[in-house]
Order: structure tokens, then C-alpha cells, then sequence
């Protein structure tokens, strides 16, 4: 197997500016430590709340339009038993920005909190919030797991080398710059990456619209030429399934720290909504490239490329058809800028997913919870230890499979089902809710997201549902939008088993109640007043005043 050395050297450059990059940004990261007169992990985390608007607006951005939702647009629309009509990233990241600027931004930022995990440990303790975590948690490590599958598949593709070693090469390089300055790095490496894949994927776009064995796209689009037609088709008994993967994109994403840690890296609200506005209208435009090369990619007749025959379709290489088409479908000068885009796009993700699984394990596992006294030094290492973890289990999973589209869906599906609920009793429920509630709703929604199985990786489905069609191979075809569904019947579980547990709350008497927090603050709001006021008394009293702020109280008196 031969080396690609120009692709080699095109990807070899590119990692050599990201570094760069990283390296510069990690200085500005020291530099702002030393400014800092708060927690120095915040800087790390979220960039010691200013980071400038047009930063956060790339980084936003390139979150979002990263390796799942660039290979992935392009796997869909390519795939013949889906179509561009099944390519719901684009309008459903657009909503997914749009509702999190509308309804999540205020919320998150009015009390400074550092990650999506505070306001959980805040109302249900630490314990709770660390099982609540654990979802939230698998949903970051498949993302990682996408993107970094995503990178390796796009070197191996380009260096011609094994799919494995590519993955393990992109992950050492990841891992490293982000290693060196949190979020700074992060964000500053974002810049360039989204840059490069704005002007290479455009610049690729004619070319391959023009090669020789390609057929026309409108042409393919309505009509079987080479496969079916690449617009794909949406039968009216689909629309559940359709409305259903919609939903699981747009609400999905408010359950990912990612979000949440650029919202909170800018200085006022206005900047954080700015941000997530922006970031509704670049999405889409930014998947048009992926969505255009894969439409290629269904046109062309692969037996008169370099390629050959079978088509990558039949060799179960979907996944990496943008790659794959942009080496045999374009000239090579082209070709290499291209990879170095698409290296780029790929990259801009797994840098965010990496600190975002990091920060919560630092703050909200092992400073809270773990090592209460730690330092902020000791908080900062055990985030880049976590840094390195995260990526090696990603990186471990990326080697199990070759298509970038069930990481990514997968990984959505985990947030939707299981945190969606939870996120959004927090932030608006969450007067009606309490620790018994948030527990037995995040059973309810593993229960029945188990029982509903995932044939694609080995979950069997058990559980029927309305509108099932069984395939040739024994699985069902789920019709029904059972991800929406089991979102909802999990709000409603933590809502009816909040309240049920303050009825039997207050049958046992102010006593008991009194020894859960979570529990008397939910029950009549006589009793908030009542408990506001003590409150207000007793903070005004000079012995709270000195333990509060740890003077001596014999002075204070």
C-alpha cells in the first residue's frame, strides 16, 4: 500500500498552523490566568468569561459544523436508501441555535455558572447530579468518537494508510493542542479551521460538479442513473421518523456542555444570543459544499474513476464518500486543499467535545464531589488528564465502525431521550421537580430507549410500537417518533414523581420534611415565605455575616 505523500504533506501542513495556533493561544490562556482575579479554571473552561464576540461566534460555529455534520450531510444524501431529503442537519442545528438563544442563554448565565452540570448539583445535590451525569457524559464521549472516526477516516483516505493508525494520529494531534490552553486554544484554532473550510470545500465544489464522470446533479436528483435518485424520497408514513430525527438534532443539542461553554465565554447576554443567531444562519450555509459533493457522489459512474468498481456504496465506505470524492473526483492541486479543508471541518469538533466532557469531570466530579479542598492548579490538571481520557476511549470507539452518521446520530439520541427532559425541568420546571423525580425519569427514559433497542449496535428491539415494519433481516422499522415520545413521558414522570413525593412528604409532617431541602422547598409557597424570611434574618445576623466570610467571630463581634 502506497504512501499519498503530497496528501500526506497537505495534512501535515495543516496540523503544523493548528498547532501553531494553539500553541499562540495558549500563551494568551497564561496571560489571562494572570489577569484573572477569580478561579483560574475558569479560564480554562470558559475563557474568563470574555471572550471577544467574533471568536466566540467562529467557535460557536465551528462546534457545530464539525465532522459529524460535514461527513455526515454528505453520507445521507449520497446513501441511496436515504437522500437529501433525510439530511436534516442543517435546518434542525439552525432551530437548535435559534431556541438556545431564545430560551437557554439568560437562564445559564444568571447565576455564573461554569458548566451545564452546576444548576443540577445546585438543586439535587451532588450525589443525583453525578448519576445524571453519566449520560450526559456517554452522549460527549460518541461525539468525540464521531469526529475522531471522521478525522481518521479522511487521513486514512488521503494518506492511504489504515484507518486505525489515522485515527490514532488524529487524536494524538487533537488532544494535544487542546491540551495546552483550554478554551483559548480551542477558540483560536476554531478561526483558522472553520477559515480553511469555508474557501476549500467552495473551491472543490466546480470541479467536481464538472468532472467528466459525473452526470448532472439535477438530472441524478429525480432520476436513476447510476443508484436512485439522490433527492430521496419522504413517504407520508415517514414524516413521524422524519419530524422525530428533526426534533432529536434541534433539542439534542442544548444537553451538550459545548454549548453551554460558549455562552458563557462572553462577556454580556446580548453577545452570548449574537452568537448562537449567528451561528443559526452559518450552519446551513456552511453544509451547502457537503450537501452539493454528495449529490455529485450519487451522479457519478465510479467504474470510470480512479476509484473503480465497486462504488464506494457497495465497498460500505458511505461514510467517507466526501474524502473519497474529493481524491478521485477532483484535480490533485485541488484535491489537497480540499483535504486540508476538510481536515479542518473535521477537526473543529473534537477540541470542544474534548474540553466540554473535561471540565465537567473536573469541576463537577472531582471538585465537588471527590476532592471538595482541591486546588485550582490540582482542578486544572485533573481537566487535562480528563482531556486525555476522553480522547483515548474516543478514539478507541472511532475504530469500531466506519460510518460517521451513527456516532452522530447515536450520540444525539443519547442527550435527546435521557438529558433533554432533564435540562429543561431545570431551567423551567424545576419548582415542580425534586431529586426523586429527576432519578426516576432518567430510569424511565433508559428503560424504554433500551426496550426500543438499536439493531445498528446490537440493542435488540423489543418493545413494539405503532406503525413498525418488519425488514427482511427480522428488525424493526421504527415509524413511530418514539425518541420524542419517551422525551415526553420522561418530563411527565419527573414531574409526577416530584410531586407525588411531596404529598408524601407532607402526610409525614413538617419533620421529615424538614430533612430534605429538596422536598420543603416544593411544598406550599406559605412555607417559602416563611423559610425566606428566617433566611434573611439569619444572614443578617453578625456571627453568620463572619462564618460566611471566614473571619474570626469573636472579632466580628
Amino acid at each position: 500500500m502506497a504512501v499519498n505523500w503530497p496528501g500526506l504533506l497537505s495534512i501535515g501542513v495543516f496540523y503544523m498552523i493548528v498547532l501553531g495556533t494553539g500553541i499562540w493561544a495558549s500563551r494568551k490562556s497564561k496571560r489571562e490566568e494572570k489577569k484573572c482575579t477569580g478561579n483560574r479554571s475558569e479560564v480554562t473552561m470558559v475563557g474568563g468569561r470574555n471572550l471577544n464576540i467574533w471568536v466566540s461566534i467562529f467557535t460557536m460555529t465551528a462546534t457545530w459544523v464539525g465532522g459529524g455534520y460535514i461527513l455526515g450531510n454528505a453520507e445521507v444524501v449520497y446513501d441511496p436508501t436515504k437522500g437529501l431529503v433525510w439530511a436534516t442537519g442543517p435546518i434542525a442545528f439552525s432551530i437548535n441555535m435559534i431556541i438556545g438563544a431564545l430560551f437557554f442563554v439568560t437562564p445559564i448565565r444568571s447565576k455564573n455558572y461554569v458548566t451545564l452540570m452546576d444548576p443540577f448539583q445546585e438543586k439535587y445535590g451532588n450525589t443525583v447530579s453525578a448519576v445524571l451525569f453519566i449520560p450526559a457524559l456517554i452522549g460527549d464521549i460518541l461525539w468525540i468518537a464521531c469526529i475522531l472516526g471522521a478525522l481518521g477516516g479522511t487521513v486514512s483516505v488521503v494518506m492511504d494508510i489504515s484507518s486505525p493508525l489515522a485515527v490514532s494520529i488524529s487524536a494524538s494531534v487533537a488532544v494535544l493542542y487542546t491540551l495546552m490552553g483550554g478554551l483559548y486554544s480551542v477558540a483560536y484554532t476554531d478561526v483558522i479551521q472553520l477559515t480553511l473550510m469555508l474557501l476549500g470545500l467552495w473551491l472543490c465544489v466546480p470541479f467536481i460538479l464538472t468532472s467528466p464522470t459525473s452526470a448532472n446533479i439535477t438530472v441524478a436528483a429525480v432520476t436513476k442513473l447510476y443508484q436512485e435518485p439522490w433527492l430521496g424520497t419522504l413517504e407520508l408514513e415517514q414524516s413521524g421518523r422524519w419530524i422525530d430525527d428533526v426534533l432529536l438534532l434541534a433539542f439534542g443539542g442544548i444537553c451538550y456542555q459545548a454549548f453551554y461553554q460558549r455562552v458563557l465565554s462572553t462577556a454580556t447576554d446580548a453577545q452570548a444570543k449574537i452568537t448562537c443567531y449567528a451561528g443559526a444562519v452559518l450552519c446551513p450555509f456552511l453544509g451547502i459544499p457537503s450537501l452539493i459533493i454528495g449529490a455529485a457522489a450519487a451522479s457519478t459512474n465510479w467504474n470510470q474513476t480512479t476509484y473503480g468498481s465497486p462504488s464506494p456504496f457497495e465497498q460500505g465506505k458511505s461514510g467517507m464518500i466526501l474524502p473519497i470524492a474529493l481524491q478521485h473526483l477532483c484535480p490533485v492541486f485541488v484535491s489537497l486543499v480540499g483535504m486540508g479543508a476538510l481536515a479542518a471541518s473535521v477537526m473543529s469538533s473534537v477540541d470542544s467535545a474534548l474540553l466540554s466532557a473535561a471540565s465537567q469531570l473536573g469541576r463537577n466530579i472531582f471538585k465537588n464531589i471527590i476532592y471538595k479542598q482541591a486546588s485550582e492548579k490540582t482542578i486544572i490538571l485533573v481537566v487535562k488528564v480528563s482531556i486525555f481520557l476522553c480522547g483515548l476511549m474516543g478514539a478507541g470507539l472511532a475504530m469500531t465502525t466506519s460510518s460517521i452518521h451513527l456516532f452522530w446520530i447515536v450520540s444525539a439520541d443519547v442527550l435527546y431521550s435521557m438529558m433533554t427532559p432533564q435540562v429543561t425541568c431545570i431551567f423551567y420546571l424545576s419548582k415542580w421537580t425534586n431529586k426523586y423525580g429527576a432519578l426516576s425519569g432518567l430510569v424511565v427514559a433508559v428503560l424504554l430507549r433500551a426496550l426500543v433497542g438499536e439493531p445498528v449496535i446490537g440493542l435488540p428491539d423489543l418493545l413494539p410500537l405503532p406503525w413498525d415494519k418488519i425488514q427482511d433481516d427480522g428488525h424493526r422499522y421504527r415509524l413511530f417518533p418514539f425518541r420524542t415520545a419517551i422525551m415526553l413521558i420522561t418530563i411527565g414522570t419527573i414531574l409526577l414523581v416530584s410531586q407525588l413525593a411531596v404529598r408524601l412528604c407532607e402526610k409525614r409532617g413538617k419533620r421529615d420534611a424538614k430533612a430534605d431541602p429538596n422536598l420543603h422547598a416544593m411544598v406550599p409557597l406559605r412555607m417559602d415565605v416563611e423559610e425566606q424570611e428566617k433566611l434573611n434574618t439569619e444572614q443578617s445576623c453578625p456571627c453568620n455575616e463572619a462564618m460566611s466570610t471566614g473571619t474570626n467571630v469573636e472579632d466580628s463581634l
